[in-house]
């Protein structure tokens, strides 16, 4: 019997080109860079070449500077150090410049409220970031969970009139991983833009030759941040930070052809050599070094935010499955949505009362235009009239046939879909 595989956006297989670029990093050979990349020796600075070089390459993918991006041992890991540190470092700045906080984050006529900061996420988030929030909620954090419609889609006015003077991050993913919506990260952003530049001082800056006003605040990042996790967009759409204008953003290389436990994170920083290197106008400027704290401290390893000696072969095989999606990205996003309708229109002839969760039709390709209800070309969540999806499962694991019920962090669970409930569908 042969297997069929429809679940990768759970996870990827890897790419011969991509195992290829790993195997340098594993033993000592001739061709070997097994070192430590945090050693000083021959064997370290080889091994510290390879994550420099990826950490380039990342970048300049995504249109950031080399000390912008972070490894981690994972997406989940990047979303976590993005709440968490996030919201401990908005406290622990704002404590400690309250003097400043009055004038920076005053608002209307209220002032900030420093025991109840708060977070802004959708409903259909991943369970890194749903979780998360939720503890963080538990632990006294003000959480707004912005509902979606039928297709997914948040509502824009509700995310506005949710922002307030004490609102420190707002993360919403690009794509979801269950239904496949796609958001309107430029106009979210645009929102959260707006609102914040209401609450700062514009200053000129005499270091800025084109003399245009610089928005700036000693020590303290331009509070709410704005996240969007990428992790299933990457292979298919934009990623470009400055055009997306967000502040993080979160990548993972097993969704890409790449090896499992390597996740990147963006990391904005707002300075002056970057405004230089990318022609920002009219930027937000801060002294403060970070705008997380970190989670994992130890020997200060990815600039501070993340220590632990970092996973050389995974970091260099996740740079070539970064050049392989940028190299391929127009031609397949064009045959995978080819074959999705394909599918689509066998599975209705097969079972006539299928329906399509989350999609009413097949819009348009969403590397065209990702900002007009559009949906990846690759996932399809489909459902069955009069059958059970957990039998379902099983009948088509025993045919041979691999797919999933949501997503994978939650497949040992037999609750039904947060995506599906939150899109208005009964259990």
């Amino acid at each position: 019997m042969k297997n069929v595989y429809l679940d990768y956006a759970a996870t990827t297989p890897m790419d011969k080109e991509v195992k290829k670029a790993m195997e340098p990093y594993f033993t000592n050979d001739i061709n070997s860079q097994f070192g430590n990349p945090n050693s000083l020796h021959y064997f370290g600075q080889q091994a510290r070449a390879a994550v420099d070089a990826a950490r380039e390459k990342i970048a300049k993918s995504i249109g950031a500077d080399f000390n912008e991006i972070i490894f981690t041992g994972s997406a989940t890991e990047a979303n976590n150090l993005v709440l968490r540190g996030g919201v401990k470092h908005a406290i622990q700045n704002i404590r400690i410049h309250p003097n400043a906080t009055n004038s920076y984050l005053k608002h209307s006529d209220k002032s900030v409220d420093l025991n109840r900061v708060r977070i802004i996420v959708s409903a259909i988030e991943h369970d890194s970031v749903l979780e998360t929030a939720k503890d963080l909620e538990r632990d006294g954090v003000d959480v707004i969970y912005l509902p979606v419609d039928k297709n997914g889609i948040i509502d824009l006015k509700k995310l506005e009139n949710s922002l307030d003077e004490n609102t420190v991050l707002v993360s919403i993913m690009y794509a979801n991983n269950e239904i496949g919506s796609v958001q309107n990260i430029k106009e979210i952003s645009k929102i959260i833009s707006t609102y914040r530049g209401s609450k700062l001082q514009i200053h000129p800056n005499s270091s800025n030759k084109s003399n245009t006003p610089i928005q700036q605040h000693a020590d303290l990042p331009a509070y709410p941040l704005f996240h969007t996790d990428a992790v299933q967009a990457f292979q298919f759409l934009n990623c470009n930070v400055d055009e997306l204008e967000a502040d993080l953003l979160t990548l993972s290389a097993h969704k890409i052809y790449g090896p499992k436990g390597a996740g990147v994170l963006y990391v904005r920083q707002n300075n002056e050599s970057r405004i230089m290197n990318h022609g920002i106008k009219n930027p937000i400027i801060y002294n403060s070094k970070f705008i997380l704290h970190p989670l994992i401290t130890g020997g200060e390893q990815e600039f501070g935010l993340r220590s632990g000696t970092e996973n050389v072969a995974s970091i260099a095989g996740f740079a070539k499955a970064v050049e392989l999606a940028d190299k391929n990205r127009v031609k397949e996003s064009k045959r995978i949505l080819e074959l999705k309708n394909y599918f689509r229109k066998e599975v209705k002839k097969i079972y006539p009362k299928v329906q399509v969760n989350g999609e009413d039709n097949i819009r348009i390709n969403p590397l065209s235009n990702p900002h007009k209800s559009a949906f990846l070309p690759n996932i399809i969540n489909i459902y069955f009239p009069e059958h059970k999806s957990e039998d379902l499962l099983i009948q088509l694991d025993m045919a041979g046939i691999a797919v999933s019920s949501g997503s994978a962090c939650a497949s040992f669970s037999a609750k039904p879909s947060h995506v599906l409930e939150e899109l208005g569908y009964p259990e």
